[in-house]
């Protein structure tokens, strides 16, 4: 996987994420299973329970494009250390198939496999 280009993207969009209540700008690039690349930030909402994640943001972009398997996610944000996605993020990445995760801030970044951050996904309410 050639993480660069999709961490230079998920980089970019960052800086366009809507975050004027906590200032925490987080940016995200998805690649599908032909090497499309889509991206998304976090768009805040005063009902902080109606925040969008960027992951699930740049996944909702990629479905929106016509993709429906994706590999990987870049996630990055101006943090000590390298965030985690929240476990929503974490089960839609894997409805979607997404395997590989990188992690970063600006110092360096953090690599797992979707199974390391989210052991034993939910198969979803029909068990399939």
């Amino acid at each position: 996987m050639d993480w660069s280009q999709l961490t230079t993207l998920a980089w970019q969009t960052r800086d366009l994420a809507y975050a004027p209540y906590s200032q925490f700008l987080v940016g995200a690039a998805v690649i599908d299973d032909v090497g499309n690349t889509f991206a998304g930030c976090n768009v805040e909402n005063l009902s902080f329970g109606l925040t969008i994640c960027a992951e699930r943001t740049a996944i909702a972009t990629a479905i929106a494009a016509g993709s429906r398997k994706l590999r990987a996610v870049v996630v990055v944000a101006d943090t000590e250390t390298p965030i985690s996605p929240c476990g929503a993020c974490r089960q839609v990445m894997a409805e979607f198939g997404i395997t590989e995760i990188r992690l970063c801030n600006r110092r360096e970044h953090l690599d797992f496999t979707l199974e390391q951050l989210l052991p034993r996904p939910s198969a979803g309410i029909l068990n399939r």
